[in-house]
């Protein structure tokens, strides 16, 4: 019993170990096998399909961009100013394409100085990134339609929350479109097209928005974060991901989504870490969602709402509406389109992972204390301590209960010993011992298995949740979300030296002051509880403490501070029942020796 008592603690920490470790020895994994999509690449009901649409199998690869600086890039098209309360940068009359917004509120570091984030940028510069609402004829029709390089004309020279804009374009045949854009507080924009056919003949015509990513986007690369296509290809369908690598693997380089009808509802587009952008198609429409790559020395990324045929009899006129967000993925803002502006799923931006059910409360809890105490690692703090109070009546019998192990420890050792040549009998034997002192070898497991959906949950905020991002807590940590800066390795910036730029075992030289911390408070912990006697869990328990040091050293600052103070209120909440249960605590024998 003893032995399964140890197998169990050691089973429990290695399976944190597991969690834990996962990200940080397979940081950067192989992103094509992170998700399987298969099963939500099912058919939606709708309207079939037009036979008349461009199918994305037929369309041609893109050509190569050549890469320009991005100031040549902008100064190829006249523009309008955009300038909100989030948002600054400038929208392409040529083309009306969306392709220069960087955001106000994030920077691209901790220094105030550092440069906003730019998310999109113009065709041919250095990761180009836009956004275009463009019409297609039939196959096999000829109608002049506004294209990539058509100017349009404009009635203002600056987009603001409060001053829409509107586009002209006049093919000189009869199709006339104005195009209103306006812009809200946050991130989304609303594009209001009213088509009139002024001409003789009835026209047809599809709406096409997308959204394009030139070049190979950069991501971060972990398996616990979805980066790349997105979307909700109907209102009451589930969220389709696709990775970068899987579209690359696609026969024609395309999935259709759905198969073959038209999805009403919903939205789709790119997702990076914190940032994304998605067009939302107007619900009352049908649409075709497509995840395209077209390959090449410059390879092109597109989603496309390809929406249905539309005809126009002389005379008459049509509204289109599609609506573009860009911006950063703010929890309240995503709810706010979802709750407020009817945007299906729309917080499903936000990967809150598989256990979602865990992750978005302890959001909740941490920006609910975030607001009362004004600092995130106050807020963890509190969180800690609170999760603590929950659990206290549990926790008091866990470590009463080891108490007692600690207490009777050198009686089960008589009885190893005594009985060290038949098993059968020493077992029998630690049962009875058990039973007489009403000790419940197991209890004291349930500590550390209580904190692996905490460590978890808050592990999982710290990574995704913008809101952390740059989060700063005292002294030297500014940023709860990243590693902790200082590192033992160049004794702590007094040598000019980063270690963890060395290859291969770089990534186990980041160990900075809270790790460090950290790792003394678990072993002191380890100390407190009852030393295995089985020399293999021993050995495994005393070093435990030091890998877990090396294995957060690169981990979120927010998330060793947590672990550290959790730590320490165990240590306190373990020694206070030790002493009044009776055990003995030898921590100062363990590091000095017994006196005599």
């Amino acid at each position: 019993m003893q032995n399964d008592q140890k197998n169990l603690i050691l089973a429990m920490a290695l399976s944190l170990m597991v969690i834990v470790g996962w990200n940080y020895f397979f940081a950067k994994p192989k992103v094509d096998q992170a998700r399987q999509t298969t099963s939500q690449l099912q058919q939606l009901g709708g309207k079939p399909a037009d036979p008349n649409a461009p199918q994305p199998e037929t369309a041609a690869v893109a050509p190569v961009v050549p890469t320009v600086s991005r100031a040549d890039a902008l100064a190829a098209s006249p523009r309008i100013v955009i300038d909100t309360k989030n948002l600054s940068g400038s929208l392409a009359l040529k083309g009306s394409r969306l392709d220069d917004l960087s955001l106000k509120a994030y920077r691209e570091t901790i220094d105030p100085n550092s440069p906003n984030i730019v998310l999109l940028s113009p065709s041919g510069a250095q990761d180009g990134y836009f956004v275009d609402l463009n019409y297609v004829a039939p196959q096999g029709v000829a109608l002049d339609l506004p294209k990539a390089d058509t100017v349009w004309k404009a009635d203002g020279q600056r987009l603001t929350e409060t001053t829409p804009v509107t586009l002209t374009y006049d093919n000189g045949k009869g199709l006339v479109i104005k195009r209103k854009i306006s812009v809200d507080e946050f991130y989304m924009f609303t594009v209001a097209d009213t088509v009139e056919n002024k001409g003789k003949d009835a026209v047809n015509f599809f709406s096409n928005a997308t959204i394009t990513r030139q070049g190979e986007p950069a991501t971060s690369g972990y398996a616990v974060l979805h980066e790349g296509f997105i979307g909700v290809i109907g209102a009451d369908q589930a969220s389709t991901e696709v990775t970068y690598a899987q579209i690359a693997k696609e026969t024609n380089k395309a999935k259709v989504l759905p198969v073959d009808s038209y999805a009403v509802g919903g939205w789709l587009g790119f997702t990076d870490k914190y940032w994304a952008t998605a067009i939302v198609p107007d619900p009352a429409r049908g649409y075709k969602g497509w995840f395209r790559m077209f390959p090449g020395f410059k390879p092109q990324y597109q989603t496309d709402a390809f929406g249905e045929q539309r005809t126009l009899a002389p005379g008459e006129s049509a509204t289109l509406s599609t609506r573009v967000f860009a911006g950063a993925k703010e929890s309240r803002v995503l709810s706010y389109y979802q709750n407020e502006q009817g945007v299906s799923k729309f917080d499903m931006l936000i990967d809150w992972g598989w256990f979602h059910f865990i992750t978005r409360p302890m959001f909740w809890l941490l920006e609910t204390l975030f607001a009362l105490v004004g600092n995130f690692g106050v807020a963890i703090l509190l969180i800690t301590l609170i999760v603590k109070i929950l659990f206290f009546p549990l926790a008091n019998k866990s470590y009463a209960s080891m108490a007692k192990m600690k207490i009777i420890q050198p009686k089960m050792k008589e009885i190893q010993e005594k009985y060290a040549d038949d098993k059968q009998r020493q077992q029998q034997e630690m049962m009875n011992l058990y039973r007489t002192e009403k000790v419940n070898p197991v209890a004291g497991c349930l500590p550390v298995l209580l904190q692996i959906p905490v460590f978890f949950s808050l592990y999982k905020v710290l990574f995704v949740a913008i809101e952390m991002r740059h989060a700063p807590f005292f002294g030297w940590i500014h940023d709860l979300s990243a590693p902790d800066p200082t590192n033992v390795f160049n004794l702590f910036g007094l040598i000019n030296y980063d270690p963890t730029t060395l290859p291969v075992f770089g990534h186990l030289l980041h160990l900075g002051i809270w790790p460090l911390i950290m790792g003394v408070s678990m072993w002191v912990q380890m100390k407190m509880n009852p030393e295995p006697t089985d020399p293999v869990q021993k050995t495994m328990f005393a070093w435990m403490p030091v890998i877990f040091t090396f294995m957060l050293g690169s981990f979120p600052a927010g998330l060793v501070i947590y672990w550290t103070w959790n730590n320490l209120l165990s240590v306190a909440q373990q020694g206070l029942i030790m002493k009044r249960s009776g055990a003995k605590i030898e921590l100062f024998d363990n590091i000095v020796g017994k006196k005599k």
